[in-house]
């Protein structure tokens, strides 16, 4: 196979006995072995080991997914649930095993059985049950007093001190849990050696755990030892040398070991990395090489910076300091034994092993001041604590920092100053969960006032002397100047500089840093190609039909003879999505949300093949009615929010249905309601998508009625004599896995049952679509099963779907013509003939749009270059680091999937019109 050259270990700093070695380790992940061509990738990589004359030592995890299904199994309540989630989890594995074309029931039936003994004891004994979720809001200063009250129980404290971290109540409880999750390892291992053995490479399966031990570690929690424990790494020689006898490859299991009392642990979630280190400092390997679904560390996440870019070779601080801020391809924990052993470490691509990825070693060429990448860690906690006292307090910060040792939490940031010691916590292990939090405020408001904020991201600038380029990049810091601050903070070491800023405003502030800082200073040879140069083919060789804006390219450029600037629609892009939707045997109905694009022949389209509609606005409505005379009113739903009272008595007076999202119409004009029959539209508690204005769940969000106003509902709905016939949720836009809508479902159904006569659950929209070169499409079959599983349920509900991005983005292009091109130093713009005015999803949301050159579309690409409008705003930029043909004035330049929220959207800002619309 075309597989990357290794870099030679004496050129990176590696010690003799390290270079010389002939062991090898290399840990796939989860998406790395769950599909069969993958495993071909896998066999082909170990026999080019082999072929070289090394041992090697092969470290590999579950399979995609199978991990949170353990944990959905766990922390069920329902019989039903977990056996839907069992037969999920054996399909999936049995698929596998006959796409290998290997026996997967004799290798793995004897493992069902006990996962399923072990959920059983679990379901019978309750084994694996949660504290109460504390209800306050995000920022809250908290006194002993309220200690007893947040939860409206007597016996608040007396919960929390019996509660571990995660909820679990018990050792017992904790041991089952690394059981059940142990499995997940063992089964794909299982597949994995035999897979190999019918190839005929000399394989020995072995159980990690006779390998590692865990250690005991002062002030850690129970649930901490055996879930996110640490082990040792020292170099072993004695176990080298068993092992070399038994097979040239030896394939084991990431994630758990053995503590003293031979029981098995975890190494926290992503513990399949720090596994793999810890054989490779035991092993004294000559290198790790970790495989993944990305080809190595970037510069900021490719997922919201498209133009982030490869960081080909990283020093270990660097790499601890950028993997620690939050760049989650690799486990912070397995650098530590590494380092300490000088092994270096490369990050591959399973499906692009061409890609020579990153290489982590003691070596670095780049000593002069950089940054080398922007990262965000979300999920942080802040703990404020004020004290007047605390001034030339002696033994202060001493009594502060024993407390959160003495309650096994770790601290990450801190600032100080007179009267304030600030820290972060990250939450994501569970460090603040149960009895700890409770505990530990107990303990510092004995000297200090507290105070929580919650749902906060640590945004932070890595790389080396920063201290000494912060004047040369002050003036792209002017983008926090509309947010709140929470905390700063410099490294000691000069390795990085964080801000600890509101979650949802990260992603924002993450691309305009990059564009203005990684972009400007990031020349040196540690900087590689960006996302779009590495894949410009897409990751695999699967071969897709081109877009239909290639097959009419000649159309298309016709069009734009004609129209300067113009929005073209292709109608059987509309009619193949809606099909897919359509043709879903879990469906009952499917509409379309208005919004998203209200041409009135799309609509009539839509409306000929039986796609119903969603409306927002009275706007929204009579277009429909002008457009489609002849419409029956019971194709409609109107989902109004924060619209005026007039607006609901108009469409009840009409014959609508009606949608309430919120409490205040039945309380301020219940008599509009009488006798009506509603939809209401529920909040399910957590928001996704793409970014967070698109997020509609969760406190932030405006929309919908939260589910402990459940009961004040029923009462103003009684008061009313009104009736429920449907529940309706929606969580984001942009979401690409179809679980989501299970995770709806379920919300949804927990409050369905409180009302007789609910007919309908509408599960929203948000189905997300293929944004770059390479992505994967949206799995439709995958959400059909998910949504007929729920159906097999509870068949008396008929389901909805009310997408509006789905049907209508892909079939949507904006064409213009280049204006201007513009050397700037060492950025190029491409101006274009309309801007922000006509698409202003990247500007507000930073959303990508894939950009190509249409008059040079079979010409290589070769600048690296950033498009831009006319408009008057900096943020008047349609893409940053876009990789384009040689562009010059009058050149058509298309923008794709622009048929959502474009025209819609759109302005006569700085008084330029308002872009043609066609329908081709």
């Amino acid at each position: 196979m075309n597989e990357a050259k290794f870099v030679d270990s004496e050129s990176l700093g590696t010690p003799e006995n390290i270079a010389n070695s002939d062991w090898i380790v290399m840990k796939f992940g989860g998406t790395s072995v769950s599909t069969a061509t993958n495993w071909r990738n896998i066999a082909d990589l170990i026999q080019n080991r082999l072929d070289d004359g090394f041992r090697v030592f092969v470290v590999h995890s579950a399979l995609k997914d199978v991990s949170n299904t353990l944990e959905e199994i766990l922390e069920s309540t329902s019989s039903e649930e977990n056996s839907e989630c069992l037969t999920k989890l054996k399909q999936q594995h049995y698929d596998l095993a006959d796409a290998l074309e290997i026996n997967g029931s004799l290798l793995l039936d004897s493992l069902f059985q006990e996962l399923e003994e072990l959920i059983a004891r679990v379901q019978l004994l309750h084994e694996v049950t949660h504290a109460p979720n504390t209800v306050v809001s995000d920022t809250d200063y908290i006194n002993p007093s309220e200690l007893g009250t947040l939860h409206n129980t007597d016996s608040f404290e007396q919960n929390w001190k019996n509660s571990e971290v995660k909820g679990y109540r018990s050792v017992d409880n904790i041991r089952t849990r690394a059981r059940v999750m142990l499995l997940g390892e063992i089964m794909s291992t299982r597949l994995g050696a035999s897979y190999l053995d019918s190839l005929n490479i000399d394989v020995h399966w072995q159980d990690a755990r006779d390998i590692l031990k865990s250690r005991m570690r002062a002030h850690c929690s129970v649930a901490q030892s055996y879930l996110s424990a640490t082990c040792d790494y020292e170099a072993d020689p004695a176990m080298a040398s068993e092992l070399s006898n038994n097979g040239k490859v030896i394939l084991t299991q990431g994630f758990i070991a053995r503590n003293a009392h031979g029981d098995t642990v975890l190494l926290g979630r992503g513990g399949s990395d720090v596994s793999a280190a810890y054989f490779a400092a035991k092993l004294q390997a000559r290198r790790l090489e970790i495989w993944t679904d990305v080809p190595g560390i970037f510069t900021a996440d490719p997922k919201l910076v498209p133009s982030a870019r490869l960081l080909v070779s990283l020093h270990f601080d660097e790499a601890q300091e950028l993997v620690s801020s939050g760049s989650h391809v690799l486990h912070p924990r397995c650098l530590p034994p590494l380092h300490q052993y000088s092994i270096p470490l490369f990050i591959r691509c399973t499906e692009a092993p061409h890609i020579s990825g990153t290489i982590i070693s003691s070596m670095t060429n780049e000593m002069g001041p950089q940054v080398k990448g922007i990262a965000s860690r979300n999920n942080l906690t802040l703990v404020s604590m004020d004290s007047v006292g605390m001034w030339h307090e002696v033994g202060f910060l001493a009594y502060v920092f024993t407390c959160f040792k003495n309650h096994g939490v770790s601290v990450n940031l801190i600032s100080t100053s007179e009267t304030n010691v600030t820290v972060s916590v990250d939450t994501v292990d569970g460090m603040l969960a149960g009895g700890t939090e409770y505990s530990l405020i107990k303990d510092l408001q004995l000297r200090c006032r507290i105070k929580i904020i919650r749902n906060c991201a640590a945004v932070s600038l890595v790389g080396r002397k920063i201290r000494t380029i912060l004047p040369r990049i002050a003036p792209a810091f002017e983008v926090f100047e509309e947010e709140k601050i929470h905390l700063v903070s410099q490294a000691a070491d000069d390795l990085n500089f964080s801000f600890v800023i509101d979650q949802e405003q990260a992603p924002k502030l993450i691309n305009k840093l990059h564009a203005s800082i990684i972009r400007k200073f990031g020349g040196d040879s540690s900087f590689g190609p960006n996302w779009e140069e590495l894949f410009q083919g897409g990751v695999t060789e699967i071969v897709r039909e081109p877009p239909w804006w290639l097959q009419k390219r000649d159309n298309l450029l016709d069009l734009a003879e004609q129209h300067f600037n113009a929005y073209v629609y292709n109608a059987d892009s509309v009619r193949n999505a809606a099909n897919c939707l359509l043709k879903m045997n879990s469906l009952d109905r499917v509409l379309y949300a208005v919004k998203a694009n209200f041409n009135t022949k799309l609509l009539k389209i839509l409306a000929e093949i039986g796609v119903d509609f969603e409306c927002v606005s009275l706007g929204e409505i009579n277009l429909l009615f002008e457009t489609i005379p002849n419409l029956d009113k019971s194709r409609i739903l109107f989902t109004p929010n924060f619209a005026a009272r007039t607006e609901y008595e108009w469409a009840i007076e009409n014959g609508l249905q009606v949608t309430l999202d919120n409490l205040y119409p039945l309380k301020a004009w219940p008599e509009v309601f009488i006798g009506q029959k509603l939809f209401i539209r529920i909040d399910p508690g957590q928001g996704y998508g793409h970014h967070e204005h698109v997020k509609t769940a969760g406190l932030h969000s405006k929309f919908g009625i939260p589910s402990f106003e459940a009961d004040e509902l029923l009462e103003l709905l009684n008061h009313a004599k009104a009736e429920v016939i449907g529940i309706h949720a929606h969580s984001g836009s942009g979401i690409l896995d179809p679980e989501n809508w299970r995770t709806i479902a379920t919300e949804v159904i927990k409050i369905a049952e409180r009302f007789t006569t609910v007919k309908y659950l509408d599960l929203g929209g948000g189905l997300g679509i293929s944004e770059k070169p390479g992505d994967e499409p949206f799995d439709i079959d995958k959400l059909d099963e998910t949504l007929a599983s729920i159906k097999t349920a509870y068949p008396h509900y008929q389901l909805w779907l009310e997408p509006g991005r789905f049907l209508v983005a892909q079939a949507g292009v904006l064409l213009t013509h280049v204006t201007q091109v513009k050397g700037k130093g060492d950025m190029r713009y491409v101006g274009v003939g309309t801007g922000m005015n006509s698409l202003i999803r990247p500007a507000l949301y930073g959303a990508y749009h894939e950009i190509v050159n249409l008059t040079k579309v079979n010409e290589p690409p070769t600048e690296s270059v950033t498009i831009v409008g006319p408009i008057c705003e900096t943020g008047d930029r349609f893409g940053s680091d876009r990789l384009l043909p040689v562009t010059e004035e009058n050149d058509v330049i298309l923008i794709a999937n622009t048929g959502a929220y474009g025209y819609v959207m759109s302005s006569n800002y700085n008084l330029r019109k308002v872009t043609t619309e066609l329908v081709i």
